[in-house]
């Protein structure tokens, strides 16, 4: 029955589980670890022969209800929970590939992540090779005979470049690789991309799907097979999910659906009004006609999403005075709160990448992104004033 409730009713009841108490409101289970009614029944847990808790490093309740709801909104048949977005993305690569692997991953991607691929991971031996996230002739030059994944933002951050997904996993599928989707800026409420043929998606649940900045998290979510060997890394190596996070996430899941609808309302007027000011050379925004790949987004997405990315004339010097002219805006590198951000990505969160590879995924010095809140949209345009 709960696969055939809509979206809105799976982030308020999808997942629950009640205990003996008949509470309404999901419980939190702050136990390091569970107990057994004897020996054989420890033996059987700890042998995979009974379901049912162990310890919290890899079962609790509290989590695994946050990790069933997510599973229900992104018609997903598995959930593993991690500690951080980037925590999901390392659980994700180590638990699917090997030394010798090679990967095919968007150079639009958020910086810690091209930190990851380019150098944590290659020390290891998983060599990556970046590429347009918009061009497929690249995608199918990069392949190699040991190519296992594509690994993608879209939109991206902070450009909001949206990729083709059921192209791209047609692409990898033909190689026998998979394509791994970051839908952290859309979440399930806006786009799905387990349905257009990605095999993996990623989630940094810090993001919307807390929606107030309050705690860190991540997801991986995907076919139960397919991701057992992730299941099995977060076990041994515990880069795992707090019961309290997942019980916070479990209450911004609530309320999932009405906030994505207002953050892209509001950041659809923002975008349209930047692009009238007299100090912007540019907007970045899938809801705007003036975005390159603005069709294909209004397929492949539900609404626009809450980021905005613009590009201000006069560089750095004049992008800081921007954000240091804001009074209301939250200068944050962090995103997704109902609270608007603003931010410099190549000083902030790019400013670990190459100026030669910023330049060559577009971030360019005079390049803002606000994530746009729940504000009122006229109080966040006042804000903004040094731009008319």
């Amino acid at each position: 029955m709960t696969e055939q409730w809509k979206a809105e009713t799976k982030a308020v009841r999808g997942g629950s589980e009640h205990t003996e108490f008949g509470e309404n409101s999901e419980a939190m289970f702050l136990t390091s670890s569970f107990l057994f009614k004897n020996a054989a029944q420890a033996a059987a847990r700890f042998g995979g022969n009974e379901p049912g808790n162990i310890y919290s490093r890899f079962t609790n309740p509290t989590v695994t209800m946050f990790q069933n709801k997510l599973a229900s909104l992104e018609g997903a048949e598995f959930c593993v929970a991690t500690s951080s977005g980037m925590s999901a993305i390392l659980s994700c690569v180590m638990g699917l590939c090997s030394s010798g692997d090679h990967i095919v991953a968007s150079r639009s991607i958020f910086g810690t992540s091209v930190q990851l691929f380019s150098n944590i991971l290659k020390r290891w031996g998983l060599e990556t090779t970046f590429v347009s996230l918009t061009d497929t002739n690249e995608w199918e030059s990069a392949i190699r005979k040991n190519t296992k994944l594509f690994f993608v933002e879209t939109p991206s951050n902070p450009l909001t470049e949206v990729c083709d997904i059921s192209l791209l996993a047609n692409i990898a599928h033909k190689v026998g690789a998979l394509l791994v989707v970051d839908n952290c800026f859309c979440t399930p409420i806006l786009q799905r991309p387990l349905e257009m043929g990605a095999d993996i998606v990623i989630h940094s649940a810090t993001k919307y799907i807390d929606g107030q900045g309050r705690c860190l998290g991540g997801a991986v979510l995907g076919n139960k097979n397919l991701l057992e060997p992730v299941y099995a890394f977060l076990r041994t190596a515990g880069p795992t999910m707090s019961a309290f996070n997942a019980w916070v996430f479990l209450k911004g899941l609530e309320t999932l659906p009405i906030r994505m609808e207002a953050h892209s309302k509001n950041a659809l007027e923002l975008a349209k009004w930047l692009e009238l000011q007299k100090g912007v050379a540019r907007v970045y925004y899938p809801g705007l006609e003036s975005h390159p790949q603005h069709a294909l987004a209004s397929k492949q997405q539900k609404y626009g999403g809450g980021i905005v990315s613009f590009e201000v004339k006069g560089g750095k010097d004049v992008a800081w005075q921007l954000i240091d002219s804001t009074r209301l805006i939250s200068i944050t590198a962090n995103l997704g709160d109902v609270k608007t951000t603003i931010t410099h990505p190549a000083t902030t969160t790019h400013s670990r990448v190459s100026p030669e590879a910023r330049a060559e995924a577009g971030i360019v010095d005079g390049l803002v992104r606000i994530a746009v809140g729940l504000e009122n949209i006229e109080d966040l345009k006042l804000d903004l004033t040094m731009l008319t």
